[in-house]
């Protein structure tokens, strides 16, 4: 009896001392949270859907650095693709080239002290993002920094869904072959994912360059009109529900994680009572636990008010996209989930441009043919261990 009420006591202790290290740790950060976003830029853009492609261009662009070469992912691997992206680097800063690397602590916890050791002594200057700290420890461990941006010579940017990984390139016999979307940048609006980079690194590295005009090149304006949107505690929220409310004929949402948030979840039901058509593109196959489980209630709700949900059977879809009507589109690091909304750090493009948006709208449609609709007769039908794992997954939402 003394050892239950022992242990019930600890129990309750770290309920307590969970609920109050996220709270305040949340207030701390809603506190000193800058939200900013650009005003139109234009800058010219390629899109990449397949990992091969994608880092054949990226290492050549890379190697081709002549002066910075700035990378922040959330997750770099220990496999063999990661070995060759760490020895690109080497090369690059043993032959002059500044190279700074800043890498989620969580998200890359497989790059060990060895290769961070090798790495500095290669020249490369290295830092790990949102390390985990007092005095808000259970907090600390649930905001990471999942944008994955590089700017190289301060002229050419890449920003999109892609990690460095052996499963990005087809090398996971599960998730094979991997779908999502990535875009190189050219034009003035490198200038702002640079300065994205450079408060990321004097957070962590403790190096302030922003005033350095050597990392800013005069660049010259492109042909595609967008602006970027970086965001962190909460602020997506509100920009996703401005997006949202723009709708006026049709939304289209591409995610691997659908997990909204309830003034979210609410905006898109009501878009459905004004007749705006609504489709939805997830994977078939989940790459975590209890993700796809968390979303089912809220794709239930959509498919009975008319909207249109597709399974991506193709391999597994990690694309994050957003186009309303034919006049936004968005192609960034953010999924559709309350991690995401609420915890992540994220990037964000919007695209006003509608050649842009009819290229993006051409690749979407290829994905629905590769994909089957989901239909609410299915998800209703009896499934214990379903609706088992549903209800743990609605617990746990908030942080899958």
């Amino acid at each position: 009896m003394k050892f239950i009420l022992i242990l019930s006591g600890l129990v309750l202790f770290i309920i307590i001392w969970l609920v109050l290290d996220f709270t305040l740790g949340r207030k701390k950060h809603l506190s000193v949270a800058v939200r900013t976003e650009t005003s139109i830029l234009h800058g010219d853009f390629d899109i990449f859907t397949h990992g091969k492609e994608l880092f054949h261009d990226y290492f050549t662009t890379i190697r081709q650095a002549k002066k910075q070469i700035h990378v922040l992912f959330y997750i770099v691997k220990d496999d063999a693709i990661s070995q060759e992206f760490f020895m690109i680097l080497k090369e690059k800063a043993q032959e002059g080239v500044e190279v700074r690397l800043l890498l989620d602590r969580l998200g890359s916890w497989k790059v060990k002290r060895k290769v961070v050791t090798a790495l500095k002594e290669a020249g490369i200057q290295f830092a790990f993002s949102n390390r985990i700290k007092l005095p808000y420890l259970f907090y600390s461990t649930q905001v990471r920094n999942h944008r994955k941006i590089t700017i190289i010579d301060g002229e050419i940017g890449y920003l999109g869904g892609y990690n460095i990984g052996k499963e990005y390139i087809d090398e996971d016999p599960k998730l094979s072959p991997w779908r999502d979307y990535h875009v190189k940048i050219t034009g003035e609006s490198v200038n702002f994912l640079q300065s994205e980079f450079l408060i990321d690194w004097n957070e962590y590295f403790g190096e302030d360059l922003l005033r350095q005009p050597a990392y800013f090149p005069v660049l010259p304006k492109g042909a595609v009109r967008h602006q970027f949107i970086p965001t962190e505690a909460g602020q997506l929220e509100e920009n996703f529900l401005r997006l949202i409310r723009k709708a006026e004929e049709s939304i289209i949402i591409g995610t691997p994680y659908f997990i909204p948030s309830a003034a979210i979840f609410a905006e898109l039901l009501k878009l459905r009572r004004r007749g705006v058509g609504l489709t939805v593109i997830v994977p078939f196959t989940a790459d975590h636990l209890l993700v796809q489980e968390a979303s089912y209630r809220y794709l239930r709700q959509l498919l009975a008010a008319g909207s249109r949900v597709y399974q991506y059977r193709k391999g597994f879809y990690h694309a994050k996209t957003i186009v309303i009507d034919n006049k936004i589109c968005d192609i960034g690091t953010a999924n559709f989930d309350q991690r995401s909304l609420f915890l992540n750090k994220e990037i964000n493009c919007f695209f006003y441009d509608p050649a842009f948006i009819e290229r993006l709208k051409a690749i979407i449609q290829k994905d629905i043919q590769d994909s089957q609709p989901l239909t609410l007769a299915e998800l209703n039908k009896p499934n214990f261990n379903r609706t088992l794992k549903e209800r743990l997954a609605a617990a746990l939402s908030y942080f899958l």
